[in-house]
């Protein structure tokens, strides 16, 4: 999941600016037809899977109502998505076949993660993706034509961006600033836990502990990448630091649904745990669909991952800029021993460049809808609210289950293993003390607000 720091490309071959691009467009479209009197294309496109167990006909029977569904699905997105890749300068050829498998394999974990028995084991969609994604990956070399189209971020960026258009901003507004409060203790007491562990207690490089500090605390891949790039941290050393992230956000997907279920937790107060304790976009809306699936919560209750959102994409993920800013000032003034006078002065437009942009789209798909409900009667607020609202969280479920299977093709053991024990021990202290500070925050501090989000 390492690549080019996506702040250091020009702002069309970013993967943010074409998530954006795409998330929007379709929110748009769908709302446009919605006015027109007919979104069945739309729906046409919103498959789901019906649930089943030994008689397979279900499945069938329900595909076969909607025949050109798969087909219309496929065809939006691998146009989206190819003309994104052109532009941001993949290999296209490689990314359409690669894209071609991966949608097929996403049909068929779907189907599966739909059977009751799978269910009754808590084996649905998004972890048997993560987990079928490991095992390959792990077991024989994974094609670079494939490799191509394994965008995790891309595809996690553009379901976010979908899910800002189906949380309302009254919800944001609302929860918005607690969640950048519960953000703001989690991320500094994190960071320093891991920083001061790696430099104090195992003796490693400053540059290197703020860049697992920053894995750990705000946003995980990302955070590692912009504050190793801003402190000017080795290459190797963001490597370990990603490899970390990846470690422990595949831990907290099994761990953090089942530890909220056993311990009663509400769909609120859990969400926001999960957002408060996920180290991965991607490896948190994996736990909070999975602490659903756990908590057995009917069709359409999206609590849990409505609070996962805002703790996670409207609370931490803000950070970025600000600490790539605050390691960038440390780099040049402390840990290079140089000062100000003597050195390259401090740019402070690294925060807006650090800045994770597609949460800018988050917020403006959730205004725009917002607007677009609060301008019509209720009655057909609500209809708009089931059927264009409706559609999108169903495309949404399919970006991230694409998003699932990227993480576990792209999660090799063989490299997590080459992280070391000391880098590894200081991020685990961080573990042990950001866990048990976000459960605490979520469900004694701030559960009343975190209840009361619908």
């Amino acid at each position: 999941m390492a690549g080019v720091p996506q702040s250091s490309l020009p702002f069309i071959k970013r993967e943010d600016t074409w998530a954006i691009i795409i998330a929007l467009l379709l929110t748009v479209l769908i709302t446009i037809a919605f006015f027109a009197g007919d979104i069945s294309f739309f729906k046409s496109m919103a498959v789901k899977i019906s649930s089943w167990s030994d008689d397979f006909s279900k499945v069938t029977a329900g595909l076969s109502k909607n025949p050109s569904g798969l087909f219309t699905l496929f065809g939006f997105f691998l146009i989206a998505f190819t003309i994104a890749a052109k532009v941001m300068g993949y290999n296209v050829q490689r990314f359409v076949t690669g894209f071609i498998v991966l949608y097929i394999l996403s049909i068929i974990i779907t189907i599966l993660g739909s059977n009751k028995f799978m269910k009754t084991y808590q084996l649905e969609t998004p972890l048997l993706a993560l987990v079928f994604g490991m095992i390959v990956s792990n077991c024989i070399k994974l094609p670079s034509w494939f490799q191509e189209a394994l965008r995790t971020e891309f595809y996690v960026k553009t379901g976010i961006v979908l899910m800002g258009a189906t949380l309302p901003f009254t919800i944001i507004m609302t929860a918005g600033p607690l969640a950048m409060l519960q953000a703001t203790i989690v991320s500094v007491v994190t960071f320093f836990s891991i920083y001061f562990a790696a430099t104090k207690l195992f003796k490693l490089d400053p540059r290197f502990g703020a860049t697992l500090g920053a894995g750990g605390s705000i946003c995980g891949v990302s955070g590692s990448i912009a504050v190793g790039g801003a402190c000017r941290a080795e290459k190797e050393h963001v490597s370990m630091a990603i490899s970390l992230v990846v470690i422990w956000a595949v831990v907290m997907i099994a761990f953090l649904p089942a530890v909220a279920k056993s311990l009663g937790m509400e769909p609120g107060p859990a969400g926001a745990w999960i957002g408060t304790s996920e180290f991965a976009d991607a490896a948190g809306f994996a736990a909070a669909e999975q602490y659903n699936a756990m908590a057995n919560l009917p069709p359409g209750d999206d609590r849990a991952v409505k609070t996962f959102t805002l703790m996670k994409v409207v609370g931490r993920d803000m950070f970025v800029g600000l600490w790539a800013l605050m390691a960038a000032i440390l780099s040049v003034t402390l840990w290079e021993k140089k000062s100000l006078a003597q050195s390259e002065r401090v740019d402070y437009g690294e925060v807006w460049r650090r800045f994770p942009k597609f949460v800018i789209g988050f917020f403006v798909a959730s205004i725009f809808t917002t607007l677009v409900i609060a301008s019509l009667d209720p009655k057909l607020g609500s209809v708009y609210s089931k059927d264009a609202l409706g559609v999108i969280k169903t495309l949404r479920s399919w970006t991230f289950t694409w998003t699932f299977l990227s993480i576990g093709f792209t999660t090799r053991f063989r490299d997590l293993a080459a992280a070391g024990w000391k880098p590894f021990a200081a991020f685990t202290i961080g573990v042990l003390i950001n866990v048990p500070l976000g459960y605490w925050l979520s469900n004694v501090i701030f559960v009343d607000y975190w209840l009361n989000v619908k």
